[in-house]
């Protein structure tokens, strides 16, 4: 049992800090460049205001994350449950984080599968020269800007190094997100074995 308390201290600490990495990784999204006038004239990706990185794998998982850390100390009112309260508590604490990670991880695929939001030239695709706003690597046939980089500086024009700045905070949300997966799966399997534990010893 103190080793499965001992646990649940240390992957409730761990998921919280996935969730704090998870919003600032999506908070920097919003500021493309460290620039605010992106963000206040709405022209930021819907993937990014979706903010699942802030309340999924931010907010979510940082909840869970809390009420996983105060079983395993066993703070207040948690010393005096029994095997089966925990173990309830365990279960919706890890929902919670699941859900919120889930969220986060598969609004990450889908948002470098689409690619980032930025003002390209749309003559480059239907021969009308003109600017717009948009997701231009969406239209592309046959061809994956993930790993063809000589699109990266020539096709989005502003902001600039959009591609980069979408891939890499991206990428970083969607590593997270499968850590916070993976760690929750860890405390499901934790929190059976101290129910186990508990039963074996009473």
């Amino acid at each position: 049992m103190a080793c499965s308390r001992t646990c649940s201290q240390v992957l409730g600490l761990s998921l919280g800090t996935t969730a704090l990495f998870a919003a600032a990784a999506n908070t920097v999204l919003l500021l493309p460049n460290w620039d605010v006038t992106y963000l206040l004239r709405g022209l930021i990706g819907r993937h990014a205001m979706l903010g699942s990185g802030l309340w999924g794998g931010g907010l979510m998982v940082l909840t869970a994350a809390t009420r996983i850390s105060l079983t395993g100390w066993r703070y207040g009112c948690f010393s005096k449950s029994g095997p089966c309260q925990s173990m309830l508590t365990a279960l919706l604490s890890s929902g919670l984080a699941f859900l919120g990670a889930l969220i986060c991880f598969i609004t990450s695929g889908v948002a470098l599968k689409d690619g980032p939001f930025c003002m390209f030239d749309v003559s480059s695709f239907n021969q009308t020269q003109a600017w717009k706003h948009g997701y231009p690597f969406k239209d592309l046939q046959n061809r994956n800007y993930l790993y063809d980089h000589s699109l990266w500086n020539s096709v989005c024009l502003e902001p600039s190094k959009a591609v980069m700045w979408h891939v890499c905070f991206f990428s970083a949300l969607l590593c997270i997100s499968l850590l916070q997966i993976l760690l929750v799966v860890i405390h499901f399997i934790n929190s059976f074995l101290g129910l186990f534990c508990s039963l074996c010893e009473k």
